[in-house]
Parts: C-alpha cells; sequence; structure tokens
C-alpha cells in the first residue's frame, strides 16, 4: 500500500534535516501526527516564523533576527579581539564552555574550491575590510581541524598578516580525559607539534 500524499510530502520534507533518513522520518511524521498533533503546530508555527524572520548580522554574518546581532551590540565585550569561526553553531559552542568575551566572525563554510567555495562565498572580502579599519589586535583562528578548516585558518592568517594584525590558532589534540592509545595519528601529531611549556 503506497502512503497517503500528504503523509509522503510531510515524510519527505522531514528528511531535509542531517542524519534524518526515511525510517527516522516516518517515525517523526507519525509521532507528530498520531500522538502530538499541539505539537506538530507548535513546530510548524515555530520554523515559519525562523525562516521568515532570521538572517545573517550584518558585522559578523551569524544568525540573528536584528540587523546586528546581540554579541556585536554588546560594548562590554573586547572589541580588539575577533574569533573565526565556520558556522553560528561554533559561537553558541565557544560561549557556553569558554568565557571568551570578545567578538566573531562566522564563515558560514570553510574555502574549499571542489565546492564552489572560494573567499568571497564565506566573507572574506567582509573580514578584509574589517581588519582594514584597525580596530582588530588579534584574531583567533577557531576553524575545524580539517584539511579545508587548516587551508582557510591559513589564508586567513596570511590576510592578517598583511593588515598587521596578531593570528593566534586554537590548540587542537588530545581531549581532556582522553587515553593515547585511543587517540588517532593526526590528533597525536597535532598535540605533539603543539605543545606549550608547562
Amino acid at each position: 500500500m503506497s502512503a497517503e500524499p500528504v503523509l509522503n510530502d510531510l515524510m519527505q520534507a522531514l528528511r531535509c534535516l542531517p542524519g534524518v533518513g526515511q525510517k527516522s522520518a516516518q517515525r517523526m511524521a507519525f509521532h507528530l501526527l498520531e500522538r502530538d498533533r499541539q505539537g506538530a503546530f507548535q513546530l510548524a508555527q515555530s520554523l515559519a516564523d525562523a525562516v521568515d524572520k532570521i538572517g545573517h548580522c550584518a558585522t559578523c554574518q551569524t544568525l540573528t533576527s536584528s540587523d546586528i546581532c546581540g554579541l556585536c551590540s554588546d560594548e562590554r565585550r573586547e572589541q580588539h579581539i575577533l574569533c573565526i569561526v565556520e558556522t553560528p553553531a561554533d559561537v553558541m559552542a565557544i560561549e557556553g564552555a569558554t568565557s571568551f568575551k570578545g567578538l566573531y566572525f562566522v564563515l558560514n563554510g570553510r574555502l574549499s574550491p571542489l565546492d564552489g567555495l572560494g573567499p568571497s562565498e564565506i566573507g572574506l572580502d567582509k573580514l578584509t575590510d574589517r581588519l582594514k579599519l584597525g580596530k582588530i589586535k588579534e584574531i583567533i583562528l577557531a576553524t575545524n581541524p580539517t584539511v579545508e578548516g587548516e587551508a582557510t585558518a591559513h589564508y586567513i592568517s596570511e590576510m592578517a598578516k598583511k593588515n598587521n594584525v596578531k593570528a593566534t590558532r586554537i590548540a587542537h589534540g588530545v581531549p581532556f580525559g582522553g587515553e593515547l592509545e585511543y587517540i588517532d595519528s593526526g590528533t597525536l601529531s597535532h598535540a605533539f607539534s603543539g605543545r606549550s611549556e608547562v
């Protein structure tokens, strides 16, 4: 028996979420329709509101419902330090786990020529303009430790040098509580090359 067309459309729509395959989408759809119709209405309204009202901050490119996000407009934050991250989720992770009180710049991606992502596609022209203003004294490169993330960090560090801005890179290595025998060789190599004096 083929599924009801409207139900089929709902299941297909749910599959746009990362990690949601056919079975997961089916379970979600049946749950919303059989057990939580009020939750389904609330989810639909929240999604519609978010899609309609949320855009990118004109200063740092993170997600916000204002022209300038709350972090960029907070004058108590250190205005001379800029942390460069790949996604808005990275901003949330840093804000939740550290005491960093500087500003951010969200790339919304990383350099990846094979995917058609060059410097202008990830906003490096905006970053250059911001560095040229002379207010930023240090950038912290917090891109992911992937080949593309490392290439992006290197590219941005060269931009920083041209603008007389100090560039630092977050440490990568053995996680807290990790055991050396279970750490992959790339991570262990990074940990040794990035060691610091104690």
